[in-house]
């Protein structure tokens, strides 16, 4: 069972913090929690795998399933 916890944030900043939550999907409760959990270092390696995940799907790369050489990624780089 989790501890209740209490803090005192600026009435603007709480309003910005629940916005964030909203746009997120999540709790402002969820998201403090994960916050702490990234912090402190202690989050499920399942958590960072489904978030890893997550961030995939909504950010796919733009290859169109063509496979990338290295020499192609540097390049312009290397002259």
């Amino acid at each position: 069972m989790g501890q209740n916890l209490t803090i005192s944030v600026d009435e603007d900043l709480l309003r910005r913090a629940r916005a964030l939550a909203r746009k997120q999907g999540t709790s402002l409760n969820a998201l403090l929690r994960g916050y702490l959990e990234t912090l402190v270092g202690q989050q499920p390696g399942e958590a960072v795998a489904d978030e890893l995940l997550m961030l995939m799907h909504e950010h796919g790369g733009r290859s169109g399933g063509r496979k990338i050489q290295r020499d192609e990624l540097y390049e312009d780089r290397l002259g």
